[in-house]
């Protein structure tokens, strides 16, 4: 247990060891998530329905991945803290815990997902011209629920040992599978939107080949062992509650997605939850590699905090946040320079174009502030404080964005504008009231 130990040498140097192949990953991991929008969004003939009969499944794939994070989210931190205090009987007893409720969670997604299907995308937004592409999709995309639950919630487990160039292969080896596999499935055998669906399952299980062949191979530190999988509520308990950050932040998107799907339909019809998209799939583009670097973070602030560092785990959070700060201003400064430019990626739908360019500058106006979110609510995580993490994932999307989405559209004739007004506000509100708690709640922490 003495390898990869973060409480030596500097600091910002194990973040950022750890960081950039995590946010390679992450850039990897936007093919990985929007190529088969991209390539949908160029189909020929109905390929703006396609786009947004697509825009539809994804509250469903936000709940599954909302589980995934449960207890892949809860487990790796826990396990990155349970090494700083070298006990490894524990890391392996809670990667075997997670691996066996990660199992559970996608039988159970996949069995629901299947017997309420229609009910479900109708409730989404979907319209009669826009369903059979969702159902299409969704019905192949189901199958793959447990490789993509496992590949995703055990990767947390490479990295929380340190072994973050391996858990970068994991997304790197799924995505090369995917973007291969699109335009043969979409384009050449004919398949449309269901050749999507097929080549991101068969790359999810590629993906979760790879994980699981780790993490019962030699090179691991911890090793997935049947002992380690035996139940214990005590444990999952412990798991799920520091896990229950990142699955209400994932919940509460789905959420956030579904009210702007139903708004949007009213307000603006089937065009604009197509151009919503699009704006959330420029968003996954640069939100990700912020999510690279407070990833990488988490474990080498968790282990210090385990092993009584506090003075690094301070300088872990200032470095953290410093470069999530800067990143996202820059890419602000990009999105609003440029926006036709991000639309064409993903369709050459000349509607799309004309009316897409303000909503996409609207929507992310200030967007450097959701690096406050991010680097608060990781911190949170990272020290085991998700009582907080909770109460802001919360605060920012349920009790901020949902109703602002509702509300705003009705107001001084905003109309569909106010949809996309609802996710700046929010960013102000949310990210900084987040960040000024955890700096408060930090020191009273680390002081005692």
């Amino acid at each position: 247990m003495k390898d990869n130990d973060f409480s030596k040498g500097a600091v910002w140097k194990h973040i950022t060891l750890m960081a950039l192949p995590m946010m390679t990953a992450q850039l990897v991991q936007v093919c990985y998530s929007v190529i088969d929008r991209v390539y949908i969004g160029h189909m020929e003939g109905a390929s703006s329905l396609a786009l947004t009969g697509l825009g539809l499944t994804f509250p469903v794939i936000t709940v599954i991945s909302a589980f995934t994070l449960l207890f892949g989210m809860g487990g790796a931190p826990l396990c990155s803290i349970a090494r700083g205090m070298h006990d490894k009987k524990r890391a392996e007893r809670i990667m075997g815990n997670t691996f066996v409720m990660l199992c559970i969670a996608a039988a159970v997604m996949m069995l629901c997902g299947y017997l309420f299907l229609k009910k479900l995308l109708y409730a989404f937004g979907a319209s009669d011209a826009t369903y059979s592409y969702a159902r299409e999709y969704m019905l192949i995309y189901l199958a793959g629920t447990p490789f993509a639950m496992l590949g995703t919630g055990m990767n947390g487990f490479i990295n929380s040992q340190g072994f973050a160039r391996t858990g970068m292969a994991t997304v790197m080896l799924g995505a090369a599978v995917n973007i291969l596999l699109d335009p043969l499935f979409i384009f050449v055998w004919n398949m449309g939107i269901k050749g999507a669906a097929a080549a991101t399952v068969i790359s999810q299980a590629v993906s979760a080949v790879w994980v699981m062949k780790f993490l019962l191979g030699k090179k691991t530190l911890l090793l997935l062992n049947r002992a380690g999988m035996r139940l214990d509520i005590k444990l999952i308990g412990e798991i799920t509650s520091l896990g229950l950050t990142g699955f209400i932040m994932a919940g509460t998107n789905g959420a956030v997605q579904i009210a702007c799907n139903n708004a949007l339909r009213e307000y603006g019809g089937d065009l604009y939850i197509g151009i919503m998209t699009v704006l959330n799939s420029v968003r996954e583009m640069f939100i990700l590699p912020v999510q690279g670097i407070t990833n990488g973070a988490q474990p080498v602030i968790g282990y210090n905090y385990g092993a009584r560092e506090y003075d690094r785990t301070k300088k872990g959070i200032a470095f953290t946040t410093a470069i999530c700060i800067i990143y996202t201003v820059l890419a602000w400064l990009i999105i609003v320079l440029f926006p036709k430019t991000f639309i064409r990626v993903f369709t050459s739908d000349a509607d799309t174009l004309k009316f897409g360019a303000e909503p996409l500058k609207t929507y992310f106006f200030g967007f450097f502030l959701m690096a406050l979110q991010f680097s608060g609510q990781s911190t949170f995580v990272a020290l085991g404080q998700s009582k907080y993490a909770v109460f802001f994932s919360l605060m920012r999307k349920i009790f901020i964005v949902v109703p602002l989405t509702l509300i705003l559209p009705k107001m001084w004739g905003l109309g569909v504008n106010g949809v996309f007004i609802a996710e700046p506000v929010s960013n102000a509100i949310g990210g900084i009231i987040c960040f000024v708690t955890m700096i408060f709640v930090v020191g009273r922490i680390l002081r005692e």
